[in-house]
């Protein structure tokens, strides 16, 4: 049984991590996003991000990288929207007496689409950026990005930092005992 379901917790552990990376990228842009005092900076007004003016973006730079801005927002917001009621008519049809184990795969096969979208959306979105910032902003916006994705090794969405005390070790502390990632 454990072979037949291998498989599938690869693709569901697969498609976790790229949706948490893309509605991640999505949210903390739409989040911050917004137009109004609450996000406005008092030494530079015009940029209204708090991460471009982290990057510390000028305002030529700004005045690139603003349209996309506000165009990723509205296009990811659509594809969160999409996936948000896909997601819920997922749980429709599990909820059912009997499940449809094909119409399942088919909502399954939609998510991961919309996921794929999302996800695509945020590449580009990065790799237009990427064409404004200096190659100091993009060694600081990559390095937050891998921060805050997990991928500078830790297991954010369970709060884990990895012990390091043995070269090659990927024991994370704070796992439940016994229970190491390496085994």
């Amino acid at each position: 049984m454990w072979k037949r379901i291998a498989p599938l917790l690869v693709i569901l552990s697969v498609a976790i991590n790229v949706a948490f990376i893309s509605f991640w990228g999505a949210h903390v842009i739409r989040e911050h996003g917004h137009h109004g005092t609450w996000f406005t900076d008092r030494h530079d007004e015009a940029i209204w991000c708090p991460l471009h003016r982290k990057l510390g973006t000028s305002k030529q730079q700004w005045t690139q990288i603003e349209p996309r801005l506000v165009e990723f927002r509205k296009a990811s917001e659509e594809i969160y929207q999409d996936v948000t009621r896909k997601r819920a008519e997922m749980i429709d049809l599990l909820s059912t007496p009997s499940p449809d184990r094909k119409a399942i795969q088919a909502k399954q096969e939609e998510i991961l689409a919309g996921h794929r979208r999302m996800q695509q959306l945020v590449i580009e979105r990065l790799l237009a950026e990427k064409e404004v910032l200096t190659v100091e902003q993009q060694k600081e916006l990559f390095d937050l990005l891998r921060q805050r994705s997990g991928s500078a090794g830790q297991m954010p969405m369970l709060g884990l930092q990895p012990d390091v005390s043995e070269p090659g070790d990927t024991t994370y502390s704070g796992a439940a005992p016994g229970h190491h990632d390496n085994q």
